[in-house]
Protein backbone atom coordinates (compact mmCIF):
# COMPACT_ATOMS: atom_id res chain seq x y z
CA UNK A 1 0.00 0.00 0.00
CA UNK A 2 1.22 3.27 -0.97
CA UNK A 3 -0.18 6.46 0.80
CA UNK A 4 -0.10 9.85 -1.30
CA UNK A 5 -0.41 12.64 1.03
CA UNK A 6 -0.70 16.25 -0.57
CA UNK A 7 -2.11 19.29 0.18
CA UNK A 8 -1.42 23.26 0.65
CA UNK A 9 0.71 24.77 3.12
CA UNK A 10 0.67 24.32 6.85
CA UNK A 11 -2.25 21.73 6.54
CA UNK A 12 -0.78 18.85 8.66
CA UNK A 13 0.64 16.88 5.41
CA UNK A 14 4.33 16.32 7.74
CA UNK A 15 2.61 15.64 10.59
CA UNK A 16 0.15 13.21 8.96
CA UNK A 17 2.96 11.26 7.76
CA UNK A 18 4.57 10.78 10.98
CA UNK A 19 1.69 9.50 12.85
CA UNK A 20 0.90 7.11 9.90
CA UNK A 21 4.49 6.26 10.37
CA UNK A 22 4.21 5.96 13.49
CA UNK A 23 0.28 3.96 13.78
CA UNK A 24 1.18 1.33 10.64
CA UNK A 25 5.46 1.33 10.54
CA UNK A 26 5.45 2.20 6.87
CA UNK A 27 8.73 4.07 6.19
CA UNK A 28 7.77 7.69 4.60
CA UNK A 29 9.33 9.92 1.88
CA UNK A 30 9.09 13.43 2.18
CA UNK A 31 8.98 15.43 -1.38
CA UNK A 32 10.38 18.39 0.04
CA UNK A 33 13.73 16.18 1.22
CA UNK A 34 14.05 14.60 -2.40
CA UNK A 35 13.93 18.59 -3.51
CA UNK A 36 16.32 20.11 -1.28
CA UNK A 37 18.50 16.68 -1.91
CA UNK A 38 18.21 17.21 -6.09
CA UNK A 39 18.77 21.42 -5.35
CA UNK A 40 21.54 21.17 -3.36
CA UNK A 41 23.42 18.51 -5.31
CA UNK A 42 23.47 20.92 -8.46
CA UNK A 43 21.08 18.45 -10.39
CA UNK A 44 18.65 21.11 -11.21
CA UNK A 45 18.82 24.71 -11.75
CA UNK A 46 15.02 25.13 -9.99
CA UNK A 47 14.98 26.84 -6.84
CA UNK A 48 12.43 26.57 -3.77
CA UNK A 49 10.13 28.90 -4.67
CA UNK A 50 10.06 27.61 -8.59
CA UNK A 51 6.55 25.89 -7.26
CA UNK A 52 4.84 25.35 -10.36
CA UNK A 53 8.18 24.39 -12.28
CA UNK A 54 9.32 21.96 -9.40
CA UNK A 55 5.92 19.65 -9.85
CA UNK A 56 6.70 18.90 -13.32
CA UNK A 57 10.66 18.46 -12.74
CA UNK A 58 9.50 16.03 -9.21
CA UNK A 59 6.28 14.43 -10.10
CA UNK A 60 8.09 12.06 -12.89
CA UNK A 61 10.64 10.49 -10.16
CA UNK A 62 8.36 10.43 -7.52
CA UNK A 63 5.88 8.79 -9.77
CA UNK A 64 8.55 5.97 -10.59
CA UNK A 65 9.16 5.69 -6.71
CA UNK A 66 5.76 4.65 -6.21
CA UNK A 67 5.27 2.12 -9.35
CA UNK A 68 8.53 0.67 -8.10
CA UNK A 69 7.79 0.02 -3.91
CA UNK A 70 4.14 -1.00 -5.43
CA UNK A 71 5.32 -3.39 -7.80
CA UNK A 72 8.25 -4.47 -5.09
CA UNK A 73 5.24 -5.32 -2.27
CA UNK A 74 6.56 -2.47 -0.22
CA UNK A 75 4.28 -0.28 1.46
CA UNK A 76 5.10 3.57 1.67
CA UNK A 77 4.28 6.79 2.67
CA UNK A 78 4.81 9.99 0.09
CA UNK A 79 3.97 13.31 1.04
CA UNK A 80 4.41 16.81 -0.23
CA UNK A 81 2.51 19.41 -2.61
CA UNK A 82 4.10 18.56 -5.74
CA UNK A 83 1.24 16.27 -6.80
CA UNK A 84 -0.21 17.16 -10.12
CA UNK A 85 -4.19 17.06 -9.82
CA UNK A 86 -4.27 14.73 -12.93
CA UNK A 87 -1.65 12.63 -11.33
CA UNK A 88 -3.93 9.50 -11.37
CA UNK A 89 -3.48 9.47 -15.37
CA UNK A 90 0.04 8.31 -14.56
CA UNK A 91 -1.02 4.52 -13.43
CA UNK A 92 -3.23 1.94 -14.35
CA UNK A 93 -5.69 0.77 -12.60
CA UNK A 94 -3.80 -2.33 -10.87
CA UNK A 95 -1.16 0.18 -9.36
CA UNK A 96 -3.99 2.49 -8.59
CA UNK A 97 -5.48 0.18 -6.82
CA UNK A 98 -2.76 0.35 -3.81
CA UNK A 99 -2.85 3.78 -3.86
CA UNK A 100 -4.51 5.35 -1.32
CA UNK A 101 -4.88 9.61 -1.62
CA UNK A 102 -5.57 12.12 0.75
CA UNK A 103 -5.83 16.02 0.50
CA UNK A 104 -5.64 17.88 3.20
CA UNK A 105 -7.33 21.66 2.58
CA UNK A 106 -8.12 24.19 4.93
CA UNK A 107 -11.60 26.03 5.10
CA UNK A 108 -11.32 30.04 4.83
CA UNK A 109 -12.97 30.49 7.59
CA UNK A 110 -10.91 27.57 9.70
CA UNK A 111 -8.25 29.70 8.00
CA UNK A 112 -9.78 33.00 9.50
CA UNK A 113 -10.06 32.20 13.09
CA UNK A 114 -7.23 29.77 13.69
CA UNK A 115 -4.23 31.58 11.84
CA UNK A 116 -2.51 32.21 15.12
CA UNK A 117 -2.54 28.35 15.73
CA UNK A 118 -1.70 27.64 12.39
CA UNK A 119 1.40 29.39 12.44
CA UNK A 120 2.15 28.67 15.85
CA UNK A 121 2.00 24.81 15.05
CA UNK A 122 3.82 24.95 11.84
CA UNK A 123 7.03 23.02 12.90
CA UNK A 124 5.80 20.78 15.12
CA UNK A 125 7.32 18.07 13.02
CA UNK A 126 9.93 19.88 11.41
CA UNK A 127 11.52 22.96 11.87
CA UNK A 128 11.03 25.31 9.62
CA UNK A 129 11.91 28.70 8.14
CA UNK A 130 10.12 31.54 9.64
CA UNK A 131 7.75 32.51 6.10
CA UNK A 132 7.30 36.32 6.91
CA UNK A 133 5.45 35.63 3.37
CA UNK A 134 2.97 33.29 5.30
CA UNK A 135 -0.65 36.06 5.79
CA UNK A 136 -4.36 34.88 6.21
CA UNK A 137 -4.62 35.62 2.51
CA UNK A 138 -1.66 33.68 1.36
CA UNK A 139 -3.00 30.65 3.24
CA UNK A 140 -6.97 31.07 1.63
CA UNK A 141 -5.51 31.42 -1.82
CA UNK A 142 -2.89 28.16 -1.84
CA UNK A 143 -6.16 26.40 0.16
CA UNK A 144 -8.31 27.55 -2.40
CA UNK A 145 -6.01 26.35 -5.06
CA UNK A 146 -6.17 22.59 -3.65
CA UNK A 147 -9.41 22.60 -3.19
CA UNK A 148 -10.70 23.67 -6.64
CA UNK A 149 -8.17 21.67 -8.66
CA UNK A 150 -8.55 18.42 -6.88
CA UNK A 151 -12.35 18.81 -7.19
CA UNK A 152 -12.02 19.62 -10.19
CA UNK A 153 -10.15 16.18 -10.91
CA UNK A 154 -12.81 14.15 -9.29
CA UNK A 155 -10.34 13.62 -6.05
CA UNK A 156 -11.98 13.93 -2.60
CA UNK A 157 -10.38 16.58 -0.42
CA UNK A 158 -10.43 16.44 3.63
CA UNK A 159 -11.52 20.01 4.78
CA UNK A 160 -10.36 21.05 7.98
CA UNK A 161 -13.00 23.54 8.64
CA UNK A 162 -13.06 22.89 12.51
CA UNK A 163 -10.76 21.18 14.49
CA UNK A 164 -7.54 19.93 13.05
CA UNK A 165 -7.18 17.26 15.49
CA UNK A 166 -9.91 15.45 15.18
CA UNK A 167 -9.72 16.13 11.28
CA UNK A 168 -6.39 13.92 11.66
CA UNK A 169 -7.77 11.58 14.02
CA UNK A 170 -10.71 11.03 11.56
CA UNK A 171 -8.05 10.02 9.00
CA UNK A 172 -6.10 7.63 11.41
CA UNK A 173 -9.10 5.83 12.29
CA UNK A 174 -8.79 6.90 15.95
Amino acid sequence: MVILITGASHTGKTLLAQRMLEKYNYPYLSIDHLKMGLIRTGNTDLTPEDDEDLTGYLWPIVREIIKTAIENGQSLIVEGCYIPFDWRKDFDKNYLSSIRFICLAMTEKYIKDNFDQIIRHESDIESRFVDTDCSIESLTADNRQYIDGFQRAGERVVLIDHDHKRAMEDILGL
